[in-house]
């Protein structure tokens, strides 16, 4: 029986298992949303609250443990920076995790995990709006 023991083990080794954690916190630091299954969405949702209070410590100590952790410097770079800031006058709850329904295939359920002040509609009006600023400039040059 598996009472008193938490966590999931995805059926990974630890390494492996460690790894994954470490480059879906990156992923989501760096994109402010990641889609994935929703066990893996809720193992990585406390480590994720965890680098981002490390993140508003802002100490160096805090940013070597961040880097240890992403093993990305610009990863943790971007946490330091942009990411923790925005949350400096939250007290925690950085994350949410949105349920998406069974994936096609296997039909494992899948989730966004995202950072709350995540904002699709922004990000994809100031994408349209940066290639529409590109557009004439580029057949401006063509002429």
């Amino acid at each position: 029986m598996r009472h008193q023991k938490k966590g999931r083990k995805l059926g990974r080794d630890s390494a492996h298992r460690k790894a994954l954690y470490s480059n879906l916190a990156g992923a989501l630091i760096e994109h402010g949303r990641i889609r994935t299954t929703e066990a893996k969405a809720k193992e990585v949702r406390p480590i994720v609250e965890k680098m981002i209070t490390l993140g508003k410590r802002g100490d160096l100590h805090a940013h070597r443990q961040a880097v240890a952790f992403l093993r990305s410097k610009s990863v943790a770079h971007l946490l330091f920076s942009e990411v923790a800031p925005r949350f400096a006058d939250r007290p925690g709850g950085y994350t949410r995790v949105v349920k998406l329904g069974p994936r096609q295939g296997d039909s494992a359920p899948m989730a966004y995990l995202e950072l709350v002040d995540y904002e699709p509609e922004a990000r994809a009006a100031a994408a349209s709006q940066a290639a529409a600023q590109r557009a004439p400039a580029s057949a401006a040059a063509s002429e």
